[in-house]
């Protein structure tokens, strides 16, 4: 069937994506260089999984960081004519860190999209191109919604268009605060949407909620659930940031992203953005994630109160998957909320 580039390929999504696709027959070139390690000094690095990727026998490990131009097209250019799909989830996502070294993260998340867009057009100008975006483009404008305060939770009123399934794409993402980090993967994303539009080529652009798994080695500035996950089980403090701890996530499962870009690679698209989420069934405040963590560790957590919020952060997201949905109806994510706790639970208590 042909070859898969998947970039992160040692991260949450990029594993997943490696795994599926292996199962459908390709063979598999990874590329990633643990910047994770730089990214995050002294959480657990991404050897394990890569370790674990490499005992599939269609798969083949690259350190090559996506900024290096001379790499990605030396590895394109002598196997172009064999590449099916490339799986763009490399990326640097945190807010915080985005803040600190934005000329890093404008160069991972902006300019390595680039460079690996120009590398599909020259030499597998057919590939479908999937990039790992996130709802962060958006930006702040979700919290101009009108959100009513509920005891555990912010919510819309029920009478809202947006409260059954979620944000839509059509929201704007123009005139308003994104953090720098938001910036830099709203650059990437307007550019994989051009190069399908303008040149033709197959790409589509994943807008994620928050997106999760019990193999998420989460830290205090990126992976909500598993970080929380990991603090209710080692009794480590955690801090519950702004908005009274009743901001609310959709959860998606890193296997149900993995499977939405395989049905993008089946029957791909042109310049497709689609928001991709775990919807209102799977959403939660941080209050009622502790909650459920609580209960599924029999234990509870020890946590403080920080009334400032982080900058850009969204008090209200749940994703409306509709569009994605239409174009792909036997695609439905298969992890509950519940599911997920539970997995975590599992993980980290054994």
């Amino acid at each position: 069937m042909g070859i898969a580039i998947v970039t992160g390929a040692a991260g949450l999504v990029g594993a997943h994506s490696v795994e599926q696709f292996h199962a459908l027959g390709l063979d598999i070139f990874g590329l990633d260089n643990d910047m994770r390690r730089f990214f995050f000094p002294g959480i657990t690095s991404s050897d394990g999984t890569r370790a674990r990727l490499e005992s599939l026998a269609r798969y083949r490990h690259f350190d090559h960081d996506i900024r290096d131009e001379a790499a990605l097209n030396a590895l394109f250019e002598v196997y172009g004519q064999d590449i099916a799909v490339v799986v763009h989830a490399a990326a640097q996502p945190s807010h915080d860190w985005a803040a600190e070294q934005p000329l890093t993260d404008f160069s991972v998340n902006a300019m390595g999209t680039l460079l690996l867009l120009e590398a599909t057009r020259r030499h597998c100008p057919e590939a479908a191109f999937i990039f790992c975006s996130t709802n962060k483009v958006y930006g702040s404008r979700p919290n101009e919604l009108p959100l009513i305060g509920l005891e555990r939770r912010w919510d819309l009123n029920e009478s809202h268009p947006y409260f059954p399934h979620g944000i839509p794409e059509q929201m704007s993402i123009d005139g308003t605060k994104h953090s720098l980090f938001g910036v830099s993967k709203a650059a990437a994303d307007l550019m994989v949407q051009e190069y399908g539009l303008y040149f033709g080529m197959r790409t589509g652009v994943f807008r994620a909620g928050c997106i999760t798994g019990a193999s998420h080695r989460g830290a205090v500035q990126h992976g909500f659930l598993a970080y929380l996950a990991s603090c209710v089980a080692t009794g480590r403090r955690y801090e519950v940031i702004g908005h009274d701890g009743k901001q609310v996530r959709d959860n998606i499962h890193a296997a149900d992203v993995a499977r939405a870009f395989v049905a993008f690679f089946q029957s791909p698209r042109s310049g497709e953005v689609y928001n991709i989420g775990g919807g209102r069934p799977r959403s939660c405040s941080v209050i009622e994630a502790i909650d459920l963590f609580e209960e599924a560790f029999g234990k509870k957590l020890d946590r403080e109160y920080v009334p400032q919020s982080r900058p850009g952060d969204h008090i209200w997201w749940i994703s409306d998957m509709g569009r994605f949905q239409k174009h792909y109806p036997s695609w439905t994510p298969r992890f509950s909320l519940k599911s997920i706790v539970d997995e975590f639970a599992e993980e980290l208590r054994g």
